[in-house]
């Protein structure tokens, strides 16, 4: 429960509102935001959650007439038009315009909190049909999976399908050019280096899409006996070691626009082209996904001839870094595993294991949104908190 409002009052000329609290705090509210904020039936849609104030029928400069406050609980505005507003104390609390305030919020909504971790990781590990059917393992699962980057989930029945199961449990999985799901084993003419024996060096998949996918999963339905063990390595850590060791290759890597190539035939024929810095930041500088593909980097670079060498300079300090004994960690897949990571921070790869004219080794992929997964996390946070 957020404190009462002790007093209210309006500010810089009608164009500020404050609220001080009965905990001696105290928030500024600009009267534009009140007023594209009106929570009444003619300015908000509450079946959907959603405004219906039209911006063109915003007034930017608009001041408070007249502001009152109602049992601590509440503050009532009239406009200069005589519209009348009214804002609960829990409402304004949750939205103060404080630094603390917004990180509490911003916490609260995307759980930006990040555990780092190199060769030393210890795999969370959670049994499949726990998360198909307990709400609490399934929401432990997704909150690992945000702050670790990487979730083993166990016991899965060794058979193609799964993988949609796990998809309704959390929405639904993301269509590719290589379908629902795929089937990562040896092909003949592979469309891809994932359908072969050889060694995957680390990657992210798909950075040659304008938005890759934000989680993978894959299920091991049939494992090779020698080789095939797959590795894994946590990307933000990996970038945060780079921007401290070498600034400069930091800065190369987040700044030029890298180009990826995927062409051929396989849900339908696709000609897949696009631009990606390899770090990529938000506002704050801080790092929100690794785009690397070094088997899709295509052989077209659109960048001044002489910031070429640079470039792969730079690339060539991360990728060791990638493979440094002490940054990545290596098990191996047991038929009924399903490893669950994120494709924007772990980058993955494989080690060979020899060819044989049958499938020894058996993995059926897929892919969700983050937008998917923080949905569901916070719809189960919110059921599960309401029961206690």
């Amino acid at each position: 429960m957020s404190p009462g409002i002790q007093k209210v009052e309006v500010l810089d000329e009608g164009h500020f509102v404050c609220v001080k609290w009965e905990d001696g705090s105290d928030s500024s509210y600009p009267c534009v935001w009140l007023r594209d904020n009106c929570q009444c039936p003619l300015c908000f849609l509450p079946s959907a959650g959603a405004r219906r104030l039209l911006f063109e029928d915003l007034d930017v400069n608009i001041v408070v007439k007249q502001v009152a406050l109602t049992d601590k609980r509440k503050i009532s505005i009239t406009w200069p038009d005589e519209h009348a507003s009214e804002y609960e104390a829990e409402w304004l609390k949750k939205r103060c315009f404080s630094e603390e305030a917004r990180a509490v919020m911003r916490a609260d909504l995307f759980l930006p909190e990040c555990q780092y971790w190199g060769s030393d990781l210890q795999l969370p590990k959670i049994p499949f049909e726990e998360v198909m059917h307990n709400d609490e393992s399934t929401y432990k699962w997704l909150c690992t999976l945000k702050k670790v980057g990487i979730v083993l989930l166990t016991g899965a029945a060794t058979r193609q399908g799964e993988l949609i199961r796990l998809g309704h449990r959390i929405g639904f999985l993301r269509l590719t050019f290589y379908g629902p799901t795929w089937q990562v084993q040896d092909k003949a003419d592979a469309n891809n280096v994932a359908y072969t024996t050889g060694r995957l060096c680390f990657h992210t998949d798909y950075p040659v899409l304008q938005h890759p996918p934000g989680v993978q999963f894959l299920h091991c339905i049939k494992q090779t006996a020698a080789g095939g063990e797959s590795e894994v390595v946590d990307g933000f850590h990996i970038s945060n070691k780079l921007k401290k060791q070498n600034p400069e290759a930091y800065q190369i890597l987040s700044s030029t626009a890298v180009d990826y190539v995927d062409v051929g035939v396989d849900y339908c024929d696709f000609a897949v082209h696009c631009k990606q810095r390899i770090i990529d930041t938000d506002s704050r500088g801080q790092v929100i996904r690794i785009n690397y593909n070094n088997a899709t980097r295509d052989t077209v670079f659109d960048i001044p001839v002489e910031k070429v060498r640079p470039f792969y300079a730079a690339l060539k300090e991360f990728n060791d870094l990638l493979n440094s004994a002490e940054h990545k960690f290596t098990y191996k897949l047991k038929p009924g595993d399903i490893v669950t990571f994120d494709n924007w921070r772990v980058l993955h790869g494989r080690q060979s294991y020899p060819s044989c004219s049958e499938v020894t080794r058996h993995l059926e992929g897929a892919y969700a949104d983050w937008d998917v997964v923080m949905s569901r996390l916070r719809l189960l946070r919110k059921s599960i908190l309401n029961k206690d």
